[in-house]
């Protein structure tokens, strides 16, 4: 780092600048530029889509929905009703799985049931073709 101290001559004359002015060449380069952005044409970026034309359909009646429960010991509710055994747990979803359009089956398991039987209640939905079936009540398993 340099700093000018000055001549030690007595004249006060100003040193002479040789840095060229690059202000009118900025101007020329924004001037340049503001052309070159209002020449380039506009892209649009639209889709064109078949949209259709009338009324939409009437919605739909909300499902059928089959609350079963499986309690803390094993014990199957369906729709708050007991279940006595597995026949009739079976023949329950077989009927079920018949209907059209098919229910929804809603499936809350007890936080302290063993897996088993859970998982024979999904196996016996999934083999006589109940398609629609949801886990329910999943928040209990997060603490």
């Amino acid at each position: 780092m340099a700093m000018n101290v000055g001549s030690s001559g007595a004249s006060r004359d100003p040193e002479v600048m040789v840095d060229i002015n690059t202000t009118p060449l900025i101007d020329v380069m924004l001037v340049l530029l503001i052309m070159l952005i209002i020449t380039i044409p506009i892209q649009t970026h639209a889709v064109k889509l078949n949209m259709p034309v009338g009324n939409p359909p009437p919605p739909a009646a909300p499902p059928e929905i089959v609350a079963i429960d499986v309690d803390f010991d094993g014990t199957v509710l369906w729709n708050g009703q007991v279940v006595p055994d597995r026949p009739t747990l079976e023949s329950m979803l077989s009927q079920a799985s018949k209907k059209d359009p098919q229910p929804e089956v809603h499936l809350r398991p007890n936080k302290l049931v063993i897996y088993k039987h859970v998982a024979a209640v999904m196996a016996s939905a999934q083999r006589l073709g109940v398609n629609k079936i949801g886990l329910i009540g999943n928040e209990q398993y997060l603490e």
